[in-house]
């Protein structure tokens, strides 16, 4: 089957990747989408089992550092268009492992943009500077966390100085660089993005909410880092996606777009309301009290709810460096492709926890490790 388009989705397992690469299979039946993934302990497949047998879906299993690999993908399938979002992810893992996201998350950004500089570039111009094949286009998928740390006041834009205060923020600012430095260089048609938090179905449980949720639902305390004050911008990952689509799409080459959500919240916030909201979920609907591991029975003979409330919440040391407040200011994305968040944090919210209410066995399968099974199961006599 010839395919209009061969665009290479990298991180298609991970949470925002998996998205990404759903939206595109199911918007694009004439486009080709190769999901290249190294199935860390963030990728699972099994987000992506109601696609996984489309036609125009084609999945492969490496590691964005392995050069001569990324090359023969790119020769064999004839890329035309990367969307990348590999990268080592968690800032407290950057802590304790530093070197692991250099390497990922700047080197393995490299790869990629010469694997492509080699598979694009035509011949040169008058001037030296390469031609590019018609219509290619590198996207880079990046955080609003290059920028720093915000006061009180004020929005993160695209000409807000880079000032990145972990190892994670620091090897995603040196990939961002890179990419930029390959459009100054070798005049590539490049485009990245910058989003603020995301959140809903298919986040791993290290983060924030999946993580509270979780401990709900096990009956265990509630960490939150510090005094719980720290402010996030919240962007529900479809609307992200959605974002990714309109700059991959019709983005000026070398332009940066922010992406975020409009809903501001500091992280006591949100723990307080997701506490609040499974409550409600289980009063209206009792059944979903089944789930819970810890069985207190009320007078009545039901499973009592009554300690799902805020004395659950621990405060706990805060993380190293950690900054106070990001927030982001979409303006440029609004104004120049239309794009704006769909999705009220208020709405969003409880669509995510009601997800993993009804996916349970998703969520044991990804604590447990035994999606990493996945891959072999699927795939061993392919």
């Amino acid at each position: 089957m010839k395919f209009k388009r061969n665009i290479l989705i990298t991180g298609g397992a991970g949470f925002i990747g998996s998205h990404v690469v759903r939206l595109f299979v199911n918007q694009y039946p004439e486009y080709h989408i190769i999901n290249l993934d190294k199935l860390t302990y963030a990728g699972n497949l099994a987000n992506l089992k109601d696609i996984e047998n489309a036609a125009n879906y084609t999945f492969i299993k490496a590691d964005i550092c392995d050069f001569n690999k990324i090359m023969d993908i790119f020769k064999q399938y004839q890329i035309d268009g990367v969307i990348h979002l590999a990268a080592e992810s968690h800032v407290d893992r950057s802590i304790e492992n530093p070197q692991l996201f250099l390497q990922t998350n700047i080197l393995g950004t490299q790869n990629l943009l010469d694997a492509a500089r080699r598979a694009w570039v035509t011949g040169k111009d008058e001037n030296g500077y390469p031609t590019w094949r018609k219509g290619v286009r590198f996207h880079q998928v990046s955080t609003d966390e290059v920028y720093g740390s915000l006061g009180a006041e004020g929005y993160f834009t695209e000409e807000t100085p880079l000032c990145p205060h972990s190892p994670y923020s620091a090897s995603k600012t040196s990939a961002d660089l890179i990419v930029m430095a390959y459009r100054d260089t070798y005049k590539m048609p490049v485009t990245i993005s910058r989003c603020s938090n995301n959140y809903g179905p298919y986040h791993f449980p290290e983060k924030l909410i999946p993580l509270i949720i979780k401990n709900i639902l096990e009956g265990k305390r509630l960490p939150v880092y510090g005094d719980g004050t720290n402010v996030r911008d919240w962007l529900y990952v479809e609307d992200h996606c959605k974002a990714i689509d309109m700059i991959v799409r019709n983005g000026k080459d070398g332009e940066i777009y922010n992406v975020g959500g409009h809903n501001e919240k500091q992280n006591i916030e949100i723990v307080k309301l997701t506490i609040a909201t499974i409550h409600q979920i289980m009063t209206e609907q009792p059944e979903y009290r089944n789930i819970l591991k810890k069985k207190e029975m009320t007078p009545d003979g039901q499973i009592s709810i009554d300690w799902i409330n805020d004395s659950l919440i621990t405060f706990v040391k805060d993380r190293l460096g950690h900054d106070q407040r990001y927030a982001i200011d979409p303006t440029k994305i609004t104004r120049e492709l239309g794009w704006t968040p769909e999705t009220k944090f208020e709405d969003g919210i409880v669509k995510t926890i009601r997800w993993y209410l009804d996916n349970q066995k998703w969520v044991k399968n990804v604590t447990s490790g035994e999606y990493q099974n996945y891959y072999e199961n699927m795939y061993k006599n392919r």
